[in-house]
């Protein structure tokens, strides 16, 4: 079985949501199976990946973003606090199965305001 999908077996939350400059927002990731490590990437337009954190389990923090992940529950979240503009980019989760399975889900912020999440 696959680590994200879709019919409520995991993948990224929300679908889609709009969102004022200097807002915090939270962004989910689910998975189906047990994760040995998760990283979240930001990538600009056109740009490439940037790590923003590489976790296995707990939180860690970077200034105005944080991590979290629930191994039990199996989810993690981003939680970026008083977004701006810079924040406008594509965040992809990927996570690590204990099997290698490697598997990312992306999170799309399409312009200054509005974030906009798919798998």
């Amino acid at each position: 079985p696959g680590l994200l999908g879709e019919s409520g077996e995991g993948g990224a939350e929300p679908s889609v949501l709009n969102l004022q400059e200097g807002a915090n927002c939270t962004l989910r990731c689910n998975f189906s199976a047990t994760v040995k490590t998760l990283q979240w990437f930001q990538q600009n337009p056109g740009g490439s990946l940037i790590s923003l954190f590489f976790i296995a389990s707990g939180r860690k923090q970077n200034e105005r973003l944080s991590s979290t992940v629930n191994s039990k529950e199996r989810y993690s979240t981003l939680h970026i606090t008083a977004s701006q503009l810079e924040d406008a980019a594509t965040y992809l989760c990927a996570v690590k199965a204990q099997c290698s399975q490697m598997v990312i889900a992306a999170m799309k912020l399409n312009d200054a305001y509005s974030l906009e999440g798919k798998l």
